[in-house]
């Protein structure tokens, strides 16, 4: 046999490259941005500039922000003082015993509008303090410290005081403001060797890991002419063409999406989620690492508007601007992370200037806060003290509706003095037959936070009209949990083979009510899904009756989807949620010993956590 010619071995590599891997095979590994910046200068220079880049850094004097200088702070009884030798920045203050210790600072986590920091504690865990610094200027209030979570004390043995685990770093936080994070926790020892390729955000957070790209792109680019070995070629995004038709007031794609892995990738961090397996980089399927949270009662008003600290993604999701085939970076550069035009001009992209940033439009003049299409658009809700967010549900302000529902109305931000009738007639003035709007779940998820008899027919309803986002009809799905009944059993039975992951994962999540024979349709279904947290709920469902297992195959499909949940309860083992669930499994399939030890383990990470110590009694009851 003649050995292959040149240009099939140039080929060869150029396919191996194209499906990002190296020569050899092996798979692409995280290279740093400063190797991206050899080639892509400009956009290197604007990342330098976000606050992706500097989203954590070593405690550095230059990275430190806060003076450091002998500063003393009080709240609720607890002194604090602020220190600063040589390059090292100390802060004294009550540490895990409730006793009053000095701390060493080790990171800074975010810059604007306030800067918290690290420390490091035994067992690898770094603990963020309560305490941060407000980067803003002291003309608008800043260049002060502050505590995050304002009212009562919260006490050294509470899970929210800054040496306890809800405010772990290596749980809660590393993940989204570094770059391929590993956890890297060890139950026998219960401590973490959390590791990253970045300590910020860097290039390949987006972009994915760039061997491949790095060893390819330099002549096999200039061959093909396009970008090579990137695991979500973003570039992509630059042929997207809006187009505004002649006599149309907003623009449209030129060419329907068909699909949007940018918005995914920025909802890993973007997101308030779950995480449920470790390894995700861009392009990989979502579900397949978190669990997204729904429009869940308490988070959100029932009108969809952003309540609780949610980020981004489930609000966006909801959105007319989704539908249409938005995405993140259409209005935010994605090096900088600011908008592509400042003001008003963002939005100007689509939708015509002269029809919308008018006064007959906003009516208001122009020029004031009333004007911009965000004050009414996508109103603020302001987290940890001095950071307002921007909703991301884009809605149509509704005075009349607000007032019904009790939900938020941005004009009565400004105009509380004058009541949502004011309001209601003040628009109706210029819009006399207003349109129903795009988010037409509000009164059915209203209606269910209420009680009311018709709400579930009405979220029924909302979970059979196709033409809504699937984040909508996923939370009316899970919603319709709580009415068990026939209604809600056929919702699920018809909708767990939905073309949405999050469809289908809402159906399953009904099933749990059931007895254990009555969900193995969708479970024994769920266990060959395409997505990893769909597999893993039909493995919850199942492991209380396997008899339901009718074949070889289905064994083989339940063992696997079996080893995907309890590796996933083991990744967070830190959390005694997981340590419960897993015991739950457990006992389920069994196994009381381990269930046992389990559950003990959720106790000691928690103590007088309720949920497991009604679970253990259940469990050394069957033991007995």
């Amino acid at each position: 046999m003649r050995p292959p010619s040149r240009h099939a071995a140039t080929i060869a590599f150029a396919a191996a490259i194209a499906a990002g891997c190296g020569a050899g095979g092996e798979p692409p590994r995280f290279t740093g941005s400063a190797r991206c910046a050899g080639c892509h200068e400009a956009e290197s220079a604007a990342w330098v500039r976000s606050q992706h880049s500097v989203a954590m850094q070593r405690a550095t004097p230059r990275a430190v922000l806060a003076p450091f200088r002998g500063e003393r702070f009080t709240h609720e009884g607890v002194n604090s003082t602020f220190l600063r030798r040589g390059d090292t920045s100390f802060v004294r203050t009550e540490g895990e015993d409730g006793r009053e210790h000095e701390y060493a600072v080790r990171y800074t986590f975010g810059v604007y509008p306030l800067q918290q920091y690290l420390v490091a504690f035994p067992g690898g865990r770094m603990q963020a303090l309560s305490l941060a610094w407000d980067a803003r200027p002291a003309g608008e209030g800043g260049a002060r410290w502050f505590f995050l979570f304002p009212g009562p004390r919260i006490t050294h043995t509470d899970e929210l005081h800054w040496t306890q685990r809800r405010q772990n770093w290596n749980y809660m936080c590393a993940d989204c403001h570094s770059t391929a994070v590993r956890k890297g926790y060890d139950a026998a020892a219960d401590s973490f060797h959390t590791t990253y390729s970045e300590v910020s955000v860097g290039c390949e957070g987006c972009h994915g890991p760039g061997s491949a790209h790095a060893a390819g792109a330099t002549w096999l680019g200039r061959l093909t002419g396009r970008s090579v070995g990137m695991p979500l070629p973003l570039g992509a995004q630059r042929d997207r063409r809006w187009v505004l038709d002649s006599g149309a007031r907003t623009a449209r794609l030129a060419v329907p999406p068909r699909g949007r892995p940018e918005i995914e990738m920025c909802a890993q961090c973007h997101a308030r989620r779950f995480h449920i397996a470790e390894g995700y980089s861009a392009g990989k399927p979502f579900l397949d690492y978190y669990i997204p949270m729904l429009l869940e009662r308490g988070q959100y008003w029932p009108d969809g508007q952003q309540r609780e600290e949610v980020y981004t993604y489930a609000a966006f999701m909801q959105s007319r601007m989704h539908a249409a085939g938005v995405t993140c970076s259409d209005c935010h550069d994605p090096h900088t992370g600011k908008t592509r035009r400042p003001g008003n001009g963002v939005c100007a992209q689509c939708h015509a200037a002269g029809v919308y940033d008018t006064s007959a439009h906003h009516l208001h003049r122009a020029g004031t806060e009333g004007a911009r299409c965000t004050t009414c658009h996508m109103p603020t809700t302001t987290y940890m003290v001095v950071d307002p967010r921007h909703d991301h549900g884009m809605r149509v302000p509704r005075p009349a509706r607000s007032a019904a529902l009790g939900t938020p109305d941005p004009c009565l931000r400004c105009h509380a003095d004058r009541g949502a009738a004011w309001a209601e007639a003040r628009i109706r003035e210029s819009r006399p037959h207003p349109s129903p709007g795009f988010q037409r779940f509000a009164e059915a998820f209203a209606a269910d936070e209420r009680g009311d008899a018709d709400a579930l027919a009405a979220l029924d309803a909302i979970v059979g009209d196709t033409t809504q986002p699937a984040m909508v009809r996923a939370s009316a799905l899970s919603r319709m949990a709580d009415y068990p009944g026939d209604t809600a059993a056929r919702a699920a039975a018809r909708w767990h083979r939905d073309p949405s992951p999050l469809v289908r994962l809402a159906a399953l999540g009904m099933a749990e009510r059931w007895a254990p024979r009555d969900r193995g349709p969708l479970a024994l279904a769920a266990l060959r899904d395409s997505t990893r947290a769909i597999r893993q709920a039909g493995a919850w469902l199942l492991a209380a009756d396997t008899t339901l297992l009718r074949s070889p195959d289905d064994r083989r499909a339940f063992d696997r989807a079996a080893g995907e949940f309890i590796a996933s309860q083991r990744y967070n083992g830190d959390q005694p949620e997981s340590r419960v669930a897993l015991g739950a499994f457990l006992a389920m399939r069994g196994d009381l010993a381990g269930a046992e030890r389990e559950l003990r383990e959720a106790l000691r990470i928690a103590p007088g956590y309720e949920t497991a110590q009604v679970t253990l009694a259940r469990v050394l009851q069957r033991r007995r």
